[in-house]
Parts: structure tokens; C-alpha cells; sequence
């Protein structure tokens, strides 16, 4: 039997205390994600969600969604940790943002916690860790697509599967894997919908 992980902290928690983990005003990607270890692919997940909840240029959901499908590419050949090229990892964010960020969707985060715990895990591990990178991807060719104000629905589901994989909740897992199917759904007949009333129009 697989041992279970110490769980002294919850997801925001962790991700506070990974923030405070080194002096300065900013700090790495790699910095970040570094005391996280294990839990680094839910981790980074939640880092890509963030911009979908902020003022940001146009087009930020097409760069975001491939930073996701590359994510879920990594989970579908069963890497144990995100690679991140060295780029990425020599990435500073402001550390005083990501904490507004936290105290931002404190609300949300703390429902979350309150739903999560450690349960039905094995859907959390090998080999569903291969579903869920197929859903990652899924979520991401979604969030790139071009698809007016559906930003934040998706940002939504990227934060539930992040809290799904660090807290190693495989209930919240099968239900955001559930969504995304029924998201699919509902875009391509939205995306149909919208050609065909284009198409009505000229």
C-alpha cells in the first residue's frame, strides 16, 4: 500500500508559505514550485489560472491554454514532476501580486478546502494520472480557442483540478474530468451555433 502524505497544511497554505520561502519582492517560478515537489503539477496548475481572473492583454488565453496543454502532455507520458524549460523557471512574479491573488479568491479557496480531503486516491495516481493529462489538454485547446467570455468558467476549472491533484481528492477529480466533457459538449454546439448564425447574417 502506497503511504500516505503528511497533511499539516491545505493548498493555499502551502502555497503561502512556498511565497514566504525566500526573501526579495519577486520570486522564480523555480523558487516557487520548489518546496512544493510532488504536488508541483496542482501547484502549477493554479499559477496558469491566475491571469484568467486579472486585466490582462488580449489573446492571454491562447498563450495560457498551450502553457496547459503542454502540462497535460507531460502528465499524459507520466513525468512525476512538470518539466519547466529554463526560461520559464528563471520567471519572476511579484510576490506581493500572487498574495492579493490568494487573498482575492480566499472565498473560493476556502469552499475548496472544506470539500477536499485525501479520498478515493488511486484515480490521483498512475494510471489515471494518463485521464487526467487528456483532460488537461482538453482543457487547454478550450481555454485557447477563441470563445468569448469563457475565460473565467475555465480559469475556474483549471483551479478545481489544481486543488483536486495537490490535495489528492480523486471525487473532485472525476467531477472536473465529468465537466470538461460536458464543456466540450456545449462549445462545439456553441461553436456551431455561432458559425451558422454568421453565415445567416452574410
Amino acid at each position: 500500500m502506497t503511504p500516505k502524505e503528511p497533511r499539516e497544511d491545505k493548498t493555499a497554505a502551502l502555497l503561502r508559505a512556498a511565497l514566504m520561502s525566500t526573501p526579495g519582492e519577486r520570486i522564480t517560478v523555480e523558487q516557487l514550485l520548489e518546496p512544493l515537489r510532488r504536488r508541483a503539477f496542482g501547484f502549477l496548475l493554479l499559477l496558469l489560472a491566475i491571469p484568467n481572473f486579472i486585466p490582462v492583454p488580449l489573446g492571454i488565453g491562447g498563450v495560457m491554454g498551450v502553457l496547459v496543454i503542454a502540462l497535460g502532455v507531460e502528465m499524459l507520458i507520466g513525468l512525476e514532476h512538470p518539466w519547466i524549460p529554463g526560461f520559464l523557471r528563471r520567471r519572476t512574479m511579484s510576490r506581493e501580486g500572487l498574495l492579493r491573488f490568494l487573498d482575492r479568491i480566499a472565498p473560493v479557496t476556502r469552499r475548496l478546502e472544506r470539500i477536499c480531503k485525501p479520498r478515493v486516491q488511486r484515480l490521483t495516481r498512475r494510471p489515471f494520472t494518463f485521464v487526467s493529462g487528456a483532460i488537461m489538454i482538453l482543457v487547454g485547446i478550450l481555454l485557447a480557442l477563441p470563445i468569448p467570455f469563457t475565460n473565467y468558467v475555465f480559469g475556474a476549472m483549471l483551479i478545481a483540478f489544481a486543488f483536486a491533484l495537490v490535495e489528492r481528492d480523486g471525487i473532485l477529480l472525476l467531477a472536473v474530468w465529468t465537466s470538461t466533457a460536458a464543456m466540450v459538449v456545449a462549445s462545439a454546439t456553441f461553436s456551431r451555433a455561432l458559425v451558422q448564425l454568421f453565415r445567416d447574417m452574410f
